[in-house]
């Protein structure tokens, strides 16, 4: 199963996380200063909004409060109440409001999806109807249980299953479609608005850039992704730095010779 949540920092009630944060702690000069916080307030176009549900964006105990409240409406919740009634084993995995569930029984699912809305209400809360969706995933026996085979994506990878270099079905990921064209049309837009900026300083931050890429999405099995990302990054910036002047286009020879760009390299061997 994965699920999304709609607008978890726009949507947490106030009165029902100061009670679940009751459960654990009842310093009032820690709940005064958190009430504070959640009262601060936003600037938005110039003018100071006080919502009366919701986290403040952007603000850094804005995880830590959404975590505690997810705690009690999904975590606990699925270890003492869901666990225990299946008929199969299941997990659980959360990474702040985006979170999977699997189940080794279709039953066990089916069950659980009646319910998990349900449960989510009741702190109101509600789950995307388009996002959240059951998901078969079970280990193919052949190429073309393989392609009838789901696939899912979380935290920017997209999880399918394929064949290792031993022939063995193995779990593999590759960068998300949204997330690498969203970061190639970022690159091109980037490239676009600092063309006349020095040639130096750009690249320092486009190194910064595919190195930041790298450090996430560098794992193995996803070499390709790399390699399209590094491959557009020189190609944008090669283009717009040949529009800084009427002299002519910029030589990919003499640009890799000059500033040569990171290289694409697996740094997570998972």
């Amino acid at each position: 199963m994965i699920a999304d949540i709609t607008g978890l920092f726009d949507n947490l009630d106030h009165e029902i996380l100061r009670n679940l944060i009751k459960k654990r702690m009842n310093d009032g000069t820690l709940l005064r200063l958190i009430g504070k916080w959640l009262k601060a307030g936003v600037m938005e176009g110039g003018s100071l909004n006080h919502p009366e549900q919701g986290t403040p964006q952007g603000g850094v105990i804005s995880p830590i409060l959404s975590n505690i409240f997810l705690h009690y409406v999904l975590d606990e919740w699925f270890k003492r109440e869901v666990r225990p009634r299946l008929k199969s084993r299941s997990f659980l995995i959360r990474w702040a409001d985006d979170f999977i569930i699997g189940f080794e029984y279709k039953s066990d699912a089916e069950r659980v999806m009646k319910v998990l809305p349900k449960r989510f209400e009741r702190y109101n809360l509600s789950l995307h109807p388009d996002k959240t969706s059951l998901v078969r995933f079970s280990k193919p026996f052949t190429e073309k249980e393989s392609k009838e085979r789901g696939t899912f994506d979380f935290l920017g990878f997209t999880f399918y299953w394929g064949k290792g270099l031993k022939g063995y079905w193995v779990i593999k990921k590759r960068t998300a479609r949204k997330r690498l064209s969203r970061f190639m049309k970022r690159i091109w837009q980037w490239c676009k608005e600092n063309l006349h900026e020095p040639i130096g300083e750009q690249y320092k931050i486009l190194c910064s850039k595919l190195r930041g890429f790298y450090q996430y999405y560098g794992v193995r099995g996803n070499y390709k992704a790399l390699e399209v990302v590094f491959e557009y990054t020189e190609k944008a910036w090669r283009r717009w730095l040949s529009r800084r002047s009427q002299k002519g286009k910029v030589l990919f020879e003499t640009l890799r010779k000059t500033y040569p760009l990171p290289l694409p390299r697996i740094v997570h061997s998972i």
